[in-house]
């Protein structure tokens, strides 16, 4: 039988806008996304019949309620693949971070199953696949550095933002995102993203510029519901990174560092100062279409 393992990467939004409410109920965003180095592991390993999905972490849910199983029957049912297929997910992204955790395990079982089983999806074909299951999985299935509007589903390819070390922390909670889409209120923003002059720093691979132009509207809900995120993004800004922002909905913050070595060294005064917290370095990652550890 085959096998395969995939990484999985999470993202982080470099700018997060919420253009207006749609007819559709969902919330018309304007997002500059980034992947980053931080990933789950999916080892995939073909069966007789059906989809098994497991994970290794105690809190996630595994078989049909799993993201990553949709994907899987989603592939299988509309290409008519009667094989079968097990998923474990060693999971390293936090769960309900803001992150893609989801998103980016669905995306890499569109990309893994395309693989294992030679069926000749375009990037296009499997990213169109991707937005029935999640706003975000488009955008996992593309990676990189993208332009996303709609739903987050819209993507626009951008050159690769320049790289940056990052140190992520998650307090131990987590947000919903319909929860905090539901209550943003636009008069509360006071400094929404430059979305044009963002995309002309990241067009020109002006480092400074893209760290300076870092925002997200989003923090004005998340902050206010939960205080201890804003507490946390104070003292991270106190820690000596050059920026911070919230990711997505939260309730991650992620920082830029001078380099790998302040990454790290900021990362483990965090880790002292807020004992039980996930703290993690990562970096930002270019596009990537298919990256796998080896078929086995």
């Amino acid at each position: 039988m085959k096998k395969l393992k995939v990484k999985a990467r999470a993202k982080i939004n470099l700018t997060l806008d919420v253009l207006g409410k749609r007819p559709d109920g969902y919330h018309e965003v304007e997002m500059v996304m980034q992947t980053i180095e931080l990933h789950d592991l999916l080892l995939l390993e073909e069966a007789d019949r059906g989809v098994v999905v497991t994970t290794s972490n105690p809190l996630l849910a595994a078989g049909e309620s799993n993201i990553a199983y949709k994907a899987a029957r989603l592939v299988m049912d509309a290409l008519g693949v009667e094989k079968g297929i097990r998923i474990h997910i060693i999971k390293n992204i936090p769960v309900a971070a803001g992150l893609a955790g989801g998103s980016t395990d669905a995306a890499a079982v569109l990309k893994g199953l395309n693989s294992l089983w030679d069926l000749g999806l375009s990037k296009d074909e499997a990213e169109k696949m991707g937005a029935s299951i999640g706003s975000d999985v488009p955008f996992c299935v593309r990676g990189g550095t993208a332009l996303a509007r709609g739903r987050g589903e819209i993507l626009s390819n951008l050159p690769d933002a320049p790289e940056m070390w990052l140190v992520l922390a998650k307090p131990p909670l987590e947000v919903s995102t319909a929860e905090v889409y539901q209550n943003f209120d636009p008069a509360r923003v006071k400094r929404r993203p430059d979305t044009k002059h963002m995309l002309e720093s990241i067009h020109n691979g002006n480092k400074a510029e893209v760290i300076e132009n870092l925002a997200n509207v989003l923090e004005t809900v998340t902050f206010t519901r939960y205080p201890e995120v804003l507490q946390l993004k104070r003292v991270m800004e106190e820690s000596g990174l050059r920026r911070t922002l919230m990711s997505g909905s939260g309730p991650t913050v992620f920082g830029v560092a001078d380099s790998r070595a302040a990454a790290e060294g900021t990362a483990r005064r965090l880790r002292d100062k807020l004992p039980g917290m996930f703290v993690a370095v990562s970096r930002t990652w270019p596009t990537e279409w298919q990256e796998f550890q080896g078929k086995g």
